[in-house]
């Protein structure tokens, strides 16, 4: 190497850095690139990306390849350049050269090459994937010494080689994935994703009708009054009991009512006949909306009763309910509703069915109330409030102003809701919660 010219040292040199840059961003983009992405392309039948997914799925080939050309790379520039630094005869060559190295090498060997890495990875790892293959093929007696050696070092300290297992995203990963995805996938599909991720957070019991508002048929009722029900009932189906709700006989399709009806056949003997054919479904509380939904396709049910541990029914679960936890409210212009239990009085200002939810209602506004505690609206204020209140009771929590409207059967009805940014200060009569 001493005796060679210094034109032909120059552009070994020349050489060798562009080497260095290409071996450090490249190895920015083969960690950066998005391995779901090449999956897919691969599985499509892309060339390139099959040599790059292989190329992925093991890493200790072409890192191994990448730094042994780093290494020797780097070493071999540093020795042309002190040569040449020599041959110049000044006194402070070396020193001058090996500054000036350093900074060529960390501004355009290293940075500039990451940095431009880190934002096309795709495009340079898929230009680099063919290079990389035939190195990993070239350097492999060479790649199997120093992956040895470098895992006998490791051993000492307890490290051993373990089988590579499948890439797979946890729950909480997969959800961090589709809120990022950002223009990629549109607002309403992003979250109909994240809602079908959170099923398996939710229970029947935080989307059940609640047992006394459920719509059901009361056998010993006057007929009069039971067929009033029928014909001006908004339902499809319709639970029928004796007496007490406990006392469950089946469930009524209105279209086979409706039959009965226009024939002038259906009696209260008839309609409990019609009941009796259709059993009630009881699904123990706790159960998991993921389950339940499995539950409904396999019994062939549209509905359930959801009971506590000594039978009870503590309130009605319905597929449609499942279904709007996913794709949210059904109506005619989405846009325009906030949820059916909400309505807005102003900006900031909403008028709220004290029955409806907690879930439901961050859902809807995007608010972050507790869940923790009670289900429902009525039930977490009547917990702040350790009391039945009367209409006009206010209560401030968290900078949110809740205002009484209506009381009856010893539970809130309505409430005006204050966001924080609408919420006046509260009157005398207010009342304070932490």
């Amino acid at each position: 190497m001493n005796d060679a010219p210094s034109t032909v040292l120059l552009i070994a040199l020349f050489v060798l850095l562009v080497v260095i840059a290409f071996s450090s961003g490249t190895e920015v983009a083969m960690l950066s690139v998005n391995r779901y992405r090449v999956r897919h392309r691969a599985q499509a039948g892309h060339g390139t990306a099959k040599v790059l997914e292989r190329l992925l799925q093991k890493p200790d080939d072409w890192l191994g390849v990448n730094l042994v050309i780093l290494a020797a790379a780097s070493v071999f520039a540093s020795s042309i350049a002190t040569i040449l630094a020599q041959r110049t005869g000044y006194e402070y060559a070396v020193p001058i050269t090996g500054a000036a190295l350093t900074v060529v090498m960390i501004v355009f060997c290293e940075l500039a090459p990451k940095i431009y890495a880190a934002s096309r990875p795709e495009s340079v790892a898929f230009g680099s994937a063919h290079i990389y293959r035939t190195l990993v093929l070239v350097a492999r007696p060479v790649l199997w010494l120093t992956n040895t050696l470098a895992y006998g070092f490791l051993r000492l300290f307890g490290v051993v080689k373990s089988a590579r297992g499948g890439q797979t995203l946890s729950s909480e990963e997969l959800r961090t994935v589709v809120a990022e995805a950002g223009p990629m996938i549109p607002a309403r599909h992003r979250q109909m994703l994240l809602s079908i991720l959170d099923l398996e957070r939710v229970t029947v019991n935080d989307i059940m009708i609640p047992r006394h508002e459920i719509a059901a048929i009361d056998v010993r009722d006057d007929w009069e009054d039971i067929l009033d029900q029928l014909r001006q009932t908004p339902h499809t189906r319709l639970p029928v009991y004796d007496g007490e709700l406990d006392q469950i006989i089946g469930t009524v399709h209105m279209k086979r009512v409706a039959q009965e009806l226009a024939r002038g056949t259906l009696t209260r003997e008839k309609l409990i006949e019609i009941a009796r054919s259709r059993e009630p479904y009881f699904v123990p509380e706790g159960t998991p909306l993921t389950v339940q939904l499995a539950n409904f396709q396999r019994n062939r049910r549209r509905q359930a009763f959801v009971v506590d541990e000594y039978g009870d029914i503590l309130g009605l679960v319905t597929l449609e309910d499942i279904l709007e936890e996913i794709v949210g409210e059904f109506t005619s212009d989405p846009a325009t509703v906030v949820h059916k239990d909400i309505h807005v009085e102003r900006p900031g200002v909403y008028i709220v069915n004290a029955s409806a939810t907690i879930r439901a209602i961050n859902r809807a506004l995007q608010w972050d109330l507790p869940t923790t505690g009670p289900k429902t609206l009525n039930g977490w204020l009547l917990e702040q409030l350790e009391t039945i209140p009367e209409p006009g009771t206010q209560l401030r929590v968290d900078g949110y102003r809740f205002e009484v409207l209506q009381v009856g059967d010893n539970a809130i009805r309505t409430v005006r809701v204050y966001t924080p940014e609408a919420a006046p200060e509260p009157a005398a009569q207010s009342r304070a919660a932490s």
